[in-house]
């Protein structure tokens, strides 16, 4: 059966995961909502040079919610690429029209509203699964797996980094997704657990050095958004439960003084006589700046989780290092975020998944989204030690 499918927003990882749904997902249209017009146009010739399925574009801004609700009537499944904070509307526009959703994610107060769509989705016979891209999504699917691969689990340490194979100054890193969920992860407050209860801690907090082969050291620490609801999830189960960020060297000092500073702040201040939001300034000054349309990027991913089966300790770990494809002229940020992320809204669009508002460890099986993020050519690897 051919599906039509609808993903919000034509960037990055929009036509990425557009490309996965028209070899994978059994489309028989894909309907691209974008604002940016010659956004637009560039990612329909760029899908048009290399898939065969119908892409229809559609000049739609992803705030005007009556607009995207008509723009989704008569979809099987919508995947949202656009920025984390309108996800929770456009998770309640699929659903009053009927058709599955599922996001990017990262910012889990925002997941909480859209889980809130429960009972509604249920009614309509509907999935919405948010989170479900890089992190949070694919890591903590690896989470679910050697879990679910376990009698007992003591420790789940979920590592991810999205950085320039070749850095540079300023910062050594290059933007390769949203500037806006960026600087959220960089802020506030992670979930996790400790002992086996929730807690949390402050983002750019417990910073740890990660051998990485072929890189050498690289710093690790804590993010907000990574583990989701996950810690929640697992409570009671899992003893930790944590997930850290991977950069170069020297980047969580440059970060920390830069919110210190009050730039990552949400309250308007006042400049010649205007109200400046400071972090709506900061991400328009650092985006041009950390930008470079001709970087070449790689994935960092590395799951350890540590436990015991049959009363024997064992370690499971998983691995991934993905770097940006020339031929396809895809960044390793768009395959490792979209693809994933497709995978789920393909199964969704199957009627695969669940009808209600889960979150993705709950409601997609982790055994099988990895054997088809597996199929996308993503080299995920997997070892497991006593």
């Amino acid at each position: 059966m051919a599906h039509t499918y609808a993903i919000v927003g034509a960037g990055r990882q929009g036509r990425a995961a557009a490309l996965d749904l028209a070899r994978h997902g059994e489309a028989g249209e894909i309907r691209l909502l974008e604002r940016d017009g010659a956004r637009l146009d560039e990612a329909l010739r760029w899908l048009a040079a290399r898939v065969a399925v119908p892409v229809r574009g559609l000049r739609v801004d992803a705030a005007d919610v009556a607009r995207v609700r008509a723009a989704l009537a008569g979809s099987d499944a919508a995947l949202s690429c656009a920025p984390y904070f309108l996800n929770a509307d456009l998770a309640a526009a699929a659903v009053a029209e009927g058709v599955h959703f599922n996001d990017l994610g990262g910012n889990t107060a925002v997941v909480d509203r859209e889980l809130a769509l429960d009972g509604e989705a249920r009614r309509r016979g509907v999935s919405v699964v948010p989170d479900c891209g890089l992190a949070p999504g694919l890591v903590n699917q690896l989470a679910a797996a050697g879990i679910g691969r376990l009698d007992e689990v003591e420790a789940v340490r979920l590592y991810c980094g999205g950085l320039p194979q070749h850095p540079r100054p300023p910062m050594n890193y290059a933007i390769s997704f949203s500037i806006h969920g960026l600087i959220n992860e960089y802020t506030g407050t992670a979930e996790v657990l400790r002992d086996g209860r929730l807690a949390r801690v402050p983002a750019l907090s417990e910073v740890e050095a990660v051998e990485w082969p072929g890189l050498g050291p690289l710093e690790a620490f804590v993010t907000t958004g990574g583990t989701s609801t996950a810690p929640r999830t697992f409570a009671g189960r899992v003893g930790r439960y944590d997930y850290k960020t991977l950069r170069y060297p020297g980047h969580v000092a440059q970060l920390r003084l830069l919110d210190a500073l009050g730039l990552f702040g949400l309250d308007p201040v006042e400049v010649d006589g205007a109200a400046v939001v400071p972090r709506h300034l900061f991400a328009a000054v650092a985006e041009p700046a950390l930008s470079d349309p001709g970087f070449r990027d790689l994935i960092l991913v590395r799951a350890v989780i540590e436990g015991r089966r049959g009363g024997r300790p064992r370690r499971i770990v998983f691995e991934l290092e993905d770097r940006y494809d020339e031929v396809e002229g895809l960044s390793a940020m768009e395959r490792a975020t979209a693809f994933p992320a497709a995978v789920v809204t393909a199964m969704a669009a199957r009627g695969e998944l669940p009808a209600g508002a889960l979150p993705l460890e709950r409601a997609v099986d982790p055994e099988r989204a990895l054997r088809e993020v597996r199929r996308r050519g993503l080299d995920l690897r997997e070892r497991e030690e006593g």
